[in-house]
């Protein structure tokens, strides 16, 4: 088969992404091993943080655990940028009976604003204690019904209340309608995934958002520097939780429905958010109950639902992790468990069991029951702003300030660099396994026989050779292609209609996490691969808190794939690429000098090229966190050049074909030096 034929076959077959997110392999004979992957990898880094803490047995012990724990966290957090003007203004004032609400924007960095209300009693004499509430992922933020019901229910007991809205939520939406981004979840993961191209986290921008926001509470005049609370829920829960780890001034925290385990999480197949994910974390050897042991032993109250998603067996658990550190300290007391009846919120239940526990710190009266005086505002009402939305600068524009103010030449080997941010070592030779049993036809009258590649333990990948007769053994001629599809081998070579030359093997390669082992866990439909909530996104993040990047680990497969063709007796292998595994392909012919040509199919550009654009439809799985710091995927591009590398008809970040005009503006801007063809019908 010819490449000019090969080009144009894929091309009929994957013209635009829509249709590749239809290309699903629906055999998923290994659809668990990922899930099972990385349980193993999460129980192992859960036993030892479990010997750590069973080590812990003296009040020195305690001491020294949670000194290490506020290390381990700051490590993930990274640091945090110079505090800067508030520059604070009050653009309206809402009152009741009882309270008064003053709308509030201030400014978490310079120019990004944060609009907010500050809730207050009418009536104050002295000085009252101050509660930070924090949102959760409502896509009118502060704004919603039963947030104002939180706030409300404090000021009416005597708290001033300040209540924010989250990035990408009520009125600091990153993105407009038309842009098709939903706000909250949606929003996060977006942003997130490309803040992590530049080594920047959405929990560190989102947490100084949270300490600027105690920053503005603290000018409040009325505002009792010595009694500060922080509380929120799902979102706002984890907000809660790390500014509770990170802001010495709180005198007492009660998050809600939040706190649990990460094994529980995973176990139960239950994604989180970008912010939810903090880098390296596992790895760290750190878990949620760590967030409070680190105050320890401030004063703090875990908020659960008995059928909450968060998972209250791993909530039982992260409070007798803490209770066993507070109890060394000598305050056992001070952590506190309530869990309420139903789902997943902020219910009357948790209101009423905070406001107690609020009441017991600051010194007010331990009576509690639910004020009648709440009134309830619509959304327009309690805008701080006239449109409903704060302008300013977005996350965007900073981060491609950031971004251009990082950019470094690429200095040194390639292959180095790359070893290094994708954690890849040493790659042995693997094992194969002959899946004889399930060869599949492809007409005309071709096999494609099956190998199972043991590339490291837990993970084995399919390896599918196209022959005209089923073979028993691997073997290869010593000229081989081979293909890493974009989602799917079947599919995809039903279209290609390929034909052995007799002088060229043919072999596709499933990296894990696609075709046969594309995972089953969480998906919510057949195209929901890209899903910004699906498997891929949840085993990306799993992979980031492991700090083994999960693209580094498709490469390892690709990398085994190689050495063990050549063991077979291939001597000169062309690596083709189509989609996601265009990248993967890409960054394993860097590493091997056994592949001697390359072809990418849809790849993209440049990871700069996804900071760049507002809206980036390829997966966090295919973004190294951290990768921009050191290198683009044009100076892999412009390595690969001495192996005949060529790019043929390119994605944007939308995963879209690129017009001819806008991929010659792109090639330019991103200084793409190998040979770039905008159809697959190019001659050569």
């Amino acid at each position: 088969m010819t490449l000019r034929r090969f080009a144009f076959m894929l091309a009929a077959c994957l013209t635009f992404a829509g249709k590749a997110n239809d290309m699903v392999d629906t055999v998923g004979r290994r659809s668990n091993m990922i899930q099972d992957y990385y349980l193993t990898q999460f129980r192992l880094k859960a036993a030892e943080r479990r010997a750590r803490l069973d080590n812990v047995r003296t009040k020195a012990d305690a001491e020294a655990y949670r000194q290490d724990v506020r290390k381990r966290l700051a490590e993930s957090f990274g640091p945090f940028p110079e505090k800067t003007p508030l520059n604070p203004r009050i653009t309206g004032q809402l009152s009741t009976e009882k309270l008064l609400i003053d709308k509030v924007i201030f400014e978490s960095r310079p120019g990004f604003q944060v609009t907010g209300l500050f809730y207050r009693p009418k009536q104050i004499s002295g000085k009252i204690p101050g509660i930070l509430a924090l949102c959760g992922h409502s896509s009118s933020g502060k704004n919603a019904p039963w947030y104002q019901d939180v706030a409300q229910s404090l000021a009416l007991r005597g708290y001033g209340v300040l209540m924010i809205d989250p990035i990408g939520q009520g009125e600091r939406r990153q993105f407009t309608d038309a842009e098709g981004v939903r706000p909250g979840v949606f929003d996060h993961n977006m942003r997130g995934k490309q803040l992590a191209l530049i080594g920047e986290a959405l929990c560190t921008w989102r947490l100084w958002d949270a300490i600027r926001g105690l920053d503005y509470l603290l000018t409040r005049p009325e505002i009792d520097a010595g009694r500060l609370g922080v509380t929120g829920t799902s979102g706002g829960g984890t907000l809660s939780t790390y500014l509770n780890a990170f802001d010495s001034r709180l005198t007492m925290a009660a998050p809600s429905c939040y706190i649990t385990t990460q094994l529980r999480n995973l176990e139960n197949e239950l994604p989180a958010d970008a912010e939810q994910n903090p880098p390296r974390l596992a790895a760290l050897g750190c878990d949620m109950a760590d967030f409070l042991i680190a105050a320890a032993p401030r004063p703090a109250l875990i908020l659960a639902q008995d059928n909450d998603f968060f998972d209250p067996r791993g909530t039982q658990q992260a409070l007798e992790d803490a209770r066993k550190i507070y109890t060394l300290l000598g305050k056992p007391e001070q952590i506190q468990l309530f869990t309420g009846k139903g789902d997943h919120g902020y219910s009357a239940a948790h209101r009423e069991a905070a406001g107690k526990f609020f009441n017991r710190y600051s010194g007010l009266s331990s009576n509690w029951a639910e004020s009648p005086d709440i009134q309830r505002f619509k959304v327009e009402e309690v805008n701080c702003t006239p449109n409903g939305q704060v302008g300013g600068r977005d996350i965007h524009a900073i981060m491609q300030e950031l971004e251009a103010s990082r950019r470094p030449e690429k200095a040194g080997d390639s292959a180095a660099i790359l070893r290094q941010i994708l954690q890849i070592g040493e790659v042995p030779l693997p094992d194969y396994r002959v899946w004889r049993t399930q060869v599949q036809r492809v007409e005309p009258l071709l096999c494609l026989n099956r190998f199972g590649i043991e590339t490291e333990p837990g993970i084995v990948v399919p390896l599918k050779q196209l022959t005209p007769s089923q073979r028993f053994q691997l073997r290869s001629k010593p000229r081989a292609i081979l293909f890493i599809p974009h989602l799917s081998t079947s599919p995809e070579l039903k279209e290609l209609g390929f034909q052995p030359d007799g002088k060229t093997d043919f072999f596709c390669l499933e990296v894990r996490g696609i075709g046969e082992s594309r995972p089953a866990e969480c998906n919510i439909g057949e195209n929901d691969f890209f899903c910004s909530y699906g498997s891929d996104f949840l085993y990306a993040s799993c992979a980031h808190l492991l700090d083994r990047p999960y693209l580094g680990r498709k490469v390892y497969d690709i990398l085994a794939a190689v050495r063990l063709l050549k063991k077979q007796g291939a001597e000169e292998i062309h690596l083709i690429g189509n989609g996601q595994g265009s990248i993967a392909a890409a960054l394993a012919a860097v590493f091997s000098p056994d592949v001697k040509q390359v072809t990418l199919y849809h790849a993209p550009l440049s990871w700069r090229q996804m900071v760049n654009s507002r809206v980036v439809r390829w997966p966090f799985s295919v973004m190294p966190p951290g990768i921009l710091r050191k290198i683009d995927l044009p100076d892999v591009y412009r390595d690969l050049q001495s192996k005949n590398i060529r790019l043929i008809a390119p994605w944007d970040a939308a995963m879209r074909p690129c017009p001819p005009r806008q991929l010659s503006a792109a090639v330019r801007q991103y200084r793409i030096s190998c040979p770039v063809l905008p159809t697959a019908g190019t001659p050569e």
